[in-house]
C-alpha cells in the first residue's frame, strides 16, 4: 500500500474476544502497510478501566503506535461524537506521516459517528447526567424513554426503550439547549474525506467457540483482580452509574460491591452479558453498509493474508 496514492483506511471490527487487536497489530507490522492503530472501543478510551477491557499491554503492541486509548478520566461520560471528531484528526495526522490508519474495535456507534457525523451537541452536563443516571437506576430505562416521548417524540420513536445511553443523550440535548435532537439531525456536518476510502472488515468467528472464549476470559478477569480494580475506582469517586462502570464486565461487579448479588452470580451474569453483547455487535454490523465479513478469529492463519489481498486490490 502506497500512502502517496489513494489508499484505504482500514477498520477491523467485530464482536468482543474475536481477535481484532491481534489482527490489527499483525497488519500494522507488515512493511507494505506500516500502520498505526486508532482504538474504536468505547470502554478502552477510559483510564484505569483495564482488566475487563482487554487493552493490549504496551509491551505486547510490538512498537505499533496506538491512539485514542486510555486517555479519558473514568468519571467523564465520553461520547461517540467526541471520539469521531478526534478519530478524523488522527487519521489525517497518521496519513501525513506516510502511514496507514487502522481502526480497531467493536463499538459500532463510534464507526457510524465517523462515517455519518453527528450534529455538534453540547458538552455533557455532569450534574444533569448524574440526576438522569439516578432516575434510571431507581425507575428503569423505560421511564427515561417515556420522558423522552414528551420532550422529543420523534426521536423517541427512533430508539428502543432500553437503549438508555442514546435515550438519555437525547433528553440531555433537549434540556440543555431547548431544541429537539430530531430537529437538529439535518445539521450534521459532511463526513471527512477519509471515510470515502474506509474499508471495513467484520470478524465473524464460530458462535460456540466465541462463547467459550468469552466465558474463559470472564473468569480470567475476575481471577486477575477485577473486583479490586472496581473497588479502587469507586474509592476514587468514579460514579457507579458512569459510562465506564456501566460497561459490560463492570456493571455486575458494581452490583456485587453494592450487595445486590453474590460473587458467583456476578461472574455468571457477566458471562451472559458479554455473550449477549457480542450478539448485539454482530447484529449492528449486519446493518452497516459496505462491510466485508470474515469467518474466523483474528489469530487464524489466513486472516492476515485475506486482509492484505483485499486492501491491496
Amino acid at each position: 500500500m502506497n500512502p502517496e496514492q489513494s489508499h484505504p483506511v482500514v477498520a477491523i471490527v467485530g464482536p468482543t474476544a474475536s481477535g481484532k487487536s491481534t489482527l490489527g497489530i499483525n497488519l500494522a507490522l507488515r512493511d507494505e502497510v506500516d500502520g498505526e492503530i486508532i482504538n474504536c472501543d468505547s470502554v478502552q478510551v477510559y483510564q484505569g478501566i483495564e482488566i475487563a477491557t482487554a487493552k493490549v499491554p504496551i509491551a505486547e503492541r510490538q512498537g505499533v503506535p496506538h491512539h485514542l486509548i486510555d486517555f479519558v478520566p473514568p468519571a467523564i461520560n465520553y461520547t461517540a461524537g467526541e471520539w469521531a471528531r478526534l478519530a478524523a484528526l488522527k487519521i489525517e495526522e497518521i496519513e501525513k506521516r506516510g502511514r496507514i490508519p487502522i481502526l480497531v474495535g467493536g463499538t459500532g456507534l463510534y464507526l457510524r459517528a465517523l462515517r455519518n457525523p453527528f450534529f455538534q451537541s453540547p458538552p455533557t452536563d455532569e450534574e444533569l447526567r448524574r440526576r438522569l443516571n439516578s432516575l434510571r437506576e431507581r425507575r428503569g430505562p423505560e421511564h427515561l424513554h417515556r420522558l423522552l416521548q414528551r420532550l422529543d417524540p420523534v426521536r423517541a420513536l427512533e430508539l428502543y426503550q432500553r437503549d438508555w445511553p442514546r435515550v438519555q443523550r437525547a433528553i440531555e440535548v433537549r434540556l440543555q439547549t431547548g431544541n429537539r435532537m430530531s430537529e437538529q439531525k439535518t445539521e450534521r456536518p459532511e463526513p471527512p474525506e477519509s471515510t470515502r476510502r474506509l474499508r471495513v472488515v467484520v470478524l465473524n468467528p464460530p458462535r460456540d467457540e466465541l462463547y467459550v472464549r468469552i466465558n474463559t476470559r470472564t473468569e480470567e478477569h475476575f481471577a486477575a483482580g477485577l473486583v479490586q480494580e472496581v473497588e479502587g475506582l469507586l474509592a476514587q469517586g468514579v460514579p457507579p452509574g458512569s459510562n465506564a462502570l456501566g460497561a459490560h464486565g463492570y456493571r455486575r461487579v458494581v452490583e456485587y460491591l453494592q450487595g445486590k448479588r453474590d460473587l458467583e452470580s456476578a461472574i455468571e451474569q457477566t458471562k451472559v452479558d458479554v455473550r449477549r453483547y457480542s450478539k448485539r455487535q454482530l447484529t449492528w454490523f449486519r446493518r452497516e453498509p459496505g462491510v466485508e465479513w470474515l469467518s474466523g478469529f483474528g489469530e487464524d492463519g489466513d486472516m492476515l493474508d485475506y486482509v492484505l489481498n483485499a486492501f491491496s486490490a
